[in-house]
C-alpha cells in the first residue's frame, strides 16, 4: 500500500497539465474554424456585395426568390428588373442571388 500513495503523488511539486498548455487545444479548434467557416465566408460575403454594386441596366440576373430578369434600372438600394413583357418590379439589390449575363459595355 505504501508504494500506491507514492505513485499519486508528485515527488517533484510540479503541475501537470494546467497553466497555457490547458488553452492550447482551444486556440487551435478556434484557428480551424477561421480559416475553414469563417473565412471563407467572408470572402463570398465580400464578392456578393462587389457583384451588386457592379449591377448595370441590361444585365440579366437570377433573385433569391426564383426570378429571372433583366436590370431596367440600379439605383444606391433598388434594382428594376424586367421579368416579362410590360411586367417590371421594384427589388432591394441585397435580393440579388446572382448575375446570370453581363451587358458588354
Amino acid at each position: 500500500m505504501p508504494g500506491l500513495i507514492f505513485a499519486l503523488s508528485n515527488p517533484q511539486g510540479t503541475e501537470g497539465g494546467g497553466g497555457f498548455t490547458f488553452f492550447i487545444p482551444i486556440i487551435l479548434v478556434f484557428v480551424v474554424f477561421y480559416f475553414l467557416l469563417i473565412r471563407p465566408q467572408q470572402r463570398k460575403q465580400k464578392e456578393h456585395q462587389n457583384l451588386l454594386t457592379q449591377l448595370r441596366k441590361g444585365d440579366k440576373v437570377v433573385t433569391n426568390g426564383g426570378l429571372y430578369g433583366t436590370v431596367v434600372d440600379a439605383k444606391e438600394h433598388v434594382v428594376v428588373l424586367k421579368i416579362a413583357e410590360n411586367v417590371k418590379v421594384e427589388l432591394v439589390k441585397s435580393a440579388i442571388a446572382t448575375v446570370i449575363e453581363k451587358k458588354e459595355e
